[in-house]
């Protein structure tokens, strides 16, 4: 699974991330919540939006009762670490994808599930990555989520080559490129998905 998903992102994440992930482990655990409930959000509107595709429906039931179960399990774990939920603003990656959905009926449903895609097998990468660094209760629950958070991405690209009218290959490539911008430049706030810390600045203070 890890293999599929190094070959699809356009980049791995950089070390610079991986460094203010760790010194930022509350508001590692505050932006995963968020991203787990924005997850099922973005799941229950494509059940809402495409009642007539059929697998689409499945697959998007699936995934948002487990995204949902996934964001009560962080929210449990910052309870028992003393972390309160406390709101945060949303990070630019999300965003700075959908800023690029085409416009007509079939380009809106394929570029969403691309995006998707993208969004949980960056997901996936990040939490393989980051499960070396940290203590051992958060890495086995980050090392958990993999499974489902694979098939997620595997979901997400099936059902855009079921619904897309076009090879969308193109589209793919298009996204890739977005998305490799958004994780290797820099950002001023760190979140599950931000870019790199600016330079020279204190990891800490960020």
């Amino acid at each position: 699974m890890l293999k599929a998903i190094s070959a699809f992102l356009p980049c791995e994440t950089p070390q610079r991330w991986l460094e203010w992930a760790c010194v930022n482990q509350p508001t590692l655990l505050v932006d995963h919540a968020n991203c787990e409930k924005k997850a099922a959000a973005t799941a229950m509107n494509l059940l809402y939006r495409y009642v007539a595709h059929t697998e689409l429906l499945n697959k998007m039931s699936q995934l948002a009762r487990e995204e949902l179960l996934h964001f009560q399990q962080v929210v449990t774990l910052m309870a028992a670490r003393g972390i309160p939920y406390v709101q945060l603003s949303a990070s630019r990656y999300a965003a700075g994808l959908r800023e690029h959905i085409r416009k007509d009926y079939h380009g809106i449903l394929t570029d969403t599930l691309i995006i998707g895609a993208f969004v949980e097998a960056r997901s996936c990468e990040r939490f393989a990555r980051l499960a070396p660094l940290l203590d051992d209760e958060l890495a086995k629950f980050y090392r958990s989520l993999l499974r489902s958070e694979g098939r997620h991405f595997e979901d997400y690209l099936a059902l855009a080559q079921l619904y897309a009218r076009e090879d969308i290959t193109m589209h793919i490539a298009r996204f890739a490129a977005i998305e490799q911008h958004l994780i290797e430049s820099e950002d001023t706030e760190f979140r599950f998905h931000s870019g790199v810390p600016p330079a020279g600045c204190s990891l800490s203070t960020l």
